[in-house]
């Protein structure tokens, strides 16, 4: 049912046992947030939202339950947070082209950063099927999210190569005979959290996104460091569960349910503070 004009209204959303209440409010003055938790949520226009972490002057704001205690996070964006959606945003929408010097570069520094000691012998060649692509030419698996996913996988291997040949060469655990190919599940990857985010849209819809937004003003490279955060928790839930390549699908959504967990977590502010992020070496 529609509610009246003027009025606020409330929807609540549960993510791996949190309560997250997000409140509309109506065109005019911004609800304020006072200093006390005690007040249940919904009880008024003035929701409780406890000791704001990130605080907006004049910014209109989320309240978000963790633990019993409310947070606010602000909808509206600061310059900085701005700055660098709108950096991500682009790279999110460049697509792979096979004719650009800089992405044929790209391509390149991908395969020296994982295999320094190999020589390349050309852009399309059986060589990159051992890296995990569908066949010689790794271009045409791009399409699914497109050039960022090849920055996330360059990225990982120059900042964090150890776990990064950990798991190319799935040097952990008890691995199925039918593993997933590293590469392609990279491109995958990028694309779960691409959707995850929904960053494209210009209103915030999630709150994990809205989480993430904060967590953008203080890190540029935000998005890289939970592409590879999600890549080790989806290799350790792969060998947990025992999967196999047709279970890909179903370790993908659960490694997304972990990310939204952790990021609503009560204490963490950036990328590194999420438990998953001690699996990087």
């Amino acid at each position: 049912m529609d509610t009246a004009p003027g009025a606020a209204r409330e929807t609540q959303h549960h993510h791996g046992g949190c309560l997250a209440v997000r409140t509309f409010m109506p065109t005019g003055p911004v609800a304020r947030c006072s200093g006390s938790s005690s007040q249940p949520a919904g009880s008024s226009d003035e929701a409780s939202c406890g000791s704001p972490r990130w605080i907006g002057k004049s910014l209109s704001c989320v309240c978000i339950k963790r633990k019993g205690v409310y947070e606010r996070i602000c909808m509206n964006l600061t310059p900085v947070q701005e700055q660098r959606l709108q950096r991500l945003r682009h790279r999110m929408k460049v697509y792979f082209d096979p004719s650009r010097q800089d992405h044929q570069e790209a391509l390149k520094a991908l395969w020296y950063a994982t295999y320094p000691d190999q020589e390349l012998q050309g852009l399309i060649s059986e060589q990159w099927k051992d890296m995990g692509w569908q066949g010689r030419d790794p271009s045409t698996d791009f399409r699914g999210a497109g050039f960022i996913s090849l920055e996330n996988l360059l990225f990982f291997a120059k900042t964090f190569s150890a776990s990064f040949q950990r798991l190319l060469t799935k040097q952990c655990g008890n691995r199925a005979a039918w593993e997933y190919p590293f590469a392609v599940a990279g491109v995958n990857i990028t694309f779960m959290i691409m959707q995850m985010l929904d960053l494209q849209s210009t209103k915030p819809r999630t709150f994990v996104r809205a989480v993430f937004v904060q967590m953008l003003s203080e890190d540029e490279w935000a998005f890289d460091l939970l592409y590879c955060v999600a890549f080790l928790v989806m290799d350790k839930q792969w060998l947990e569960k025992n999967a196999t390549y047709m279970d890909f699908n179903e370790i993908l959504k659960s490694t997304r349910a972990q990310l939204e967990r952790e990021l609503l977590l009560d204490d963490v502010m950036r990328i590194e503070d999420m438990p998953s992020y001690g699996l990087l070496c």
